[in-house]
């Protein structure tokens, strides 16, 4: 079974449509897997209600733990904490030492100073990951911890498992739901994927972001995308974004209306495809054509370029 096709939805801000948008994919286009990678704030299993069939924990990070039998109170480990992680307790000379685990920062530089190896570094679950079955099929998805780090990581993960997901099942695309803005989340997001589609609104600040994400994906070779949402909000700026994208090259796969359509459908849990013919529909409908166009177009272009068998 070769790779399955990965597209990315992104937006470099949130609240521009993106989930939105990705569960109405889910609900047009068949043969596929789901991810979703917005693991920092996640969202899709509104709209898609999963049933969770696997679930598994997640270790982003390790955090220091003292053994209070081997530790000798020589005060070492408190000297070289920079993130005052360690708690000392009793009287001065007979203290015992703790650490707190919400100062503690993983670096490890305690265990490397205790002079008779009191100190060890343990893993920390902070979050889990879950496979589970929804009435598009299947959602990888995953839940970041309160306050928890490498989500970078953990989109990796959620990304790796949806891939196999999909070959083992035989389905050709996999659908990342990205997490909005520029950092480590959404590169681990976006490299590797055969189309990124970055989805935008019609504001002076939709527009600078859109050239943030623009180049992101042109840093890593991504080919690119752009919806324009609630494009008749502002004809003079979504005039601003088409130029943008006709001097840089860039398709547009679709300009989708403001409709509070959308609300009501959001509010019965439903996509808004599912929910009614409205022109909003209609105009996603045509925005997912238009995507799936443009991929074959890519894997066309590919084929071209691979070098014959003799």
């Amino acid at each position: 079974m070769p790779k399955p096709i990965e597209i990315a939805v992104v937006s470099g801000k949130g609240g521009t449509g993106k989930t939105v948008l990705t569960a109405c994919l889910a609900a047009l286009i068949e043969d596929k897997v789901v991810a979703d990678c917005d693991v920092d704030a996640p969202d899709l299993h509104l709209l898609l209600r999963p049933s969770i069939r696997r679930e598994e924990a997640f270790s982003g990070n390790q955090r220091a733990t003292i053994d209070a039998e081997m530790c000798t109170s020589c005060g070492k480990c408190l000297e070289v904490c920079r993130f005052k992680a360690i708690v000392a307790a009793g009287e001065s000379g007979d203290e015992t030492y703790h650490v707190d685990s919400l100062d503690c920062e993983g670096c490890g530089v305690c265990t490397w100073s205790c002079p008779v190896g009191a100190i060890t570094m343990e893993d920390t679950q902070g979050g889990k990951w879950f496979v589970s079955d929804t009435r598009f099929g299947t959602l990888v998805h995953a839940s970041l911890g309160v306050a928890e780090e490498n989500s970078g990581k953990l989109v990796t993960i959620v990304r790796s498992e949806a891939r196999k997901v999909a070959i083992e099942t035989g389905h050709r695309l996999v659908f990342i739901d990205g997490p909005p803005g520029v950092g480590c989340p959404v590169i681990a997001s976006i490299a590797g994927v055969d189309l990124a589609v970055v989805v935008t609104e019609p504001t002076l600040s939709g527009l600078h972001d859109l050239e943030r994400v623009l180049g992101l994906t042109r840093h890593f070779g991504v080919r690119t995308g752009v919806v324009v949402n609630k494009y008749d909000l502002n004809g003079e700026v979504c005039l601003q974004i088409l130029e943008f994208l006709r001097i840089n090259r860039v398709p547009l796969l679709g300009r989708i209306p403001f409709d509070t359509m959308v609300n009501r459908a959001v509010a019965a849990g439903k996509t808004v495809v599912e929910y009614s013919d409205s022109k909003v529909a209609r105009e996603i409908r045509f925005a997912s054509e238009q995507m799936m166009d443009l991929i074959r177009k890519e894997q066309g272009a590919r084929a071209a370029e691979a070098p014959k068998e003799c």
